[in-house]
């Protein structure tokens, strides 16, 4: 397993991670990814650690708080062969202020969230979503103390926009708190919208990106295919519409050219995404679930080897998108960003 340094910190963290949205399958968008059995948890965690694949992420919200059980249970007695990613801002039960970055909600957040995990510290801890009514001031002081008194090691953002993470990170370095190194984002190759703004940010201010649903919330599996029914067990006919929209068209020319490579390789369609994914600039790990132990095998194989110039010009190709104002019009000026090299 090859380890890469999270942003700007000295955390050195696995390329690929185990997102543990399958543990737990309360609600109906994470009973539709799948309900892992503790045995079933702690046989996939234990191939995961012997993998070298030692950071686990999970969330507060996911099956409103049994994910972080679930994980919590499995790694019992195993917590410093871990690392764990968790995260909070996002609601939890009824009341006004149980939802958010306030210092209220994230004191009772974290707490609770250790409680589930049964250890005293994360070393990951995320702002799951942008709070526009709190102050950044009050989110990022409340966060330096978490740092400050050891219950959290470093802090991280999830899906922020360009100036809600350039703002966070400028208030940081003003009264010299603790600032994000990690951006967990969602970007895959039928989802490429992460490069215009977050990319050319986090190579600027040394963010590291984790990445979610790098297979395209389930449509980079092999499972979807041109002309041919799709699969009877899957999330997406559940959870579609809460995910990133695209045309059959677009989707099935991407399929296509991995289809191809993975003719030539040897390797599945997925394994390929996943390996494109790590060959990009700020991404320092991509997080990887499965249903069930040869699902997670088979996405674990997605490292030790390497694709070729001439492969992955093809899919950058494929893949391509129109980009929004300004972008596309940005990218006319040759001067506008820096020289992108893969990493």
């Amino acid at each position: 397993m090859e380890y890469r340094l999270l942003g700007g910190s000295g955390l050195k963290v696995p390329v690929l991670s185990f997102g543990c949205a399958t543990f737990g399958g309360q609600g109906v968008q994470f009973k539709a990814m799948a309900n892992t059995s503790l045995k079933e948890a702690k046989r996939m965690v234990s191939l995961c650690i012997d993998a070298g694949a030692n950071l686990f992420d999970t969330a507060d919200m996911y099956s409103y708080g049994k994910s972080e059980e679930v994980l919590g249970a499995t790694i019992k007695g195993r917590r410093s062969e871990v690392l764990i990613s968790t995260k909070a801002s996002q609601r939890m039960s009824e009341g006004p202020n149980n939802i958010g970055s306030s210092r209220f909600h994230l004191q009772e957040s974290l707490e609770a969230s250790l409680r589930r995990l049964g250890t005293d510290y994360v070393d990951i801890y995320h702002m799951h979503a942008f709070d526009a009514e709190t102050p950044v001031e009050e989110t990022l002081n409340t966060l330096d103390k978490f740092v400050r008194e050891g219950k959290v090691r470093y802090i991280a953002a999830s899906n922020f926009s360009g100036w809600h993470m350039m703002k966070s990170l400028a208030v940081a370095d003003r009264y010299g708190w603790s600032r994000y190194v990690g951006h967990q984002v969602y970007y895959s190759l039928v989802g490429r919208d992460y490069e215009l703004e977050l990319m050319p940010l986090g190579l600027d201010q040394k963010v590291g990106a984790l990445v979610w649903s790098p297979l395209g919330w389930g449509r980079l599996t092999g499972k979807l295919r041109r002309g041919q029914p799709k699969p009877k067990v899957s999330r997406l006919p559940l959870t579609s519409d809460w995910g990133p929209q695209m045309t059959d068209e677009y989707l099935y020319g991407v399929v296509d050219v991995l289809d191809a490579i993975a003719k030539e390789t040897g390797k599945t369609i997925s394994q390929i995404a996943l390996n494109w994914l790590l060959t990009r600039p700020t991404v320092a790990t991509v997080l990887i679930g499965a249903r069930d132990e040869a699902q997670l095998k088979q996405n674990l194989g997605a490292v030790g080897w390497q694709l070729t110039a001439k492969q992955l010009e093809k899919l950058d190709r494929a893949s391509q998108q129109n980009a929004a104002y300004p972008y596309w019009h940005q990218m006319q000026y040759e001067r506008n960003q820096p020289p992108v090299k893969r990493y």
